[in-house]
């Protein structure tokens, strides 16, 4: 038994896993499009930045709840 080494299935997808797409990198490009969307949302110069504000928010909402999902 002390011959045989199990590797957790979880650290097998790590090692596979793009380093681009891992969740750490990834989370924080969605908390700036976030932060982004927010910002659009409360200038008062520009409509065109208004206008899609929620949209960039929303956007950086659901990457980063598919992104929390990554592996480290």
């Amino acid at each position: 038994m002390s011959g045989s080494s199990h590797t957790n299935p979880a650290d097998v997808v790590a090692t596979r896993w793009p380093r681009v797409l891992r969740r750490g990198r990834m989370e924080t490009v969605a908390t700036i499009l976030i932060a982004a969307g927010v910002l659009m949302l409360l200038q008062p110069f520009a409509l065109v930045l208004y206008t899609y504000s929620f949209v960039t928010t929303l956007a950086g909402v659901v990457m980063f709840t598919i992104v929390s999902k990554f592996p480290d």
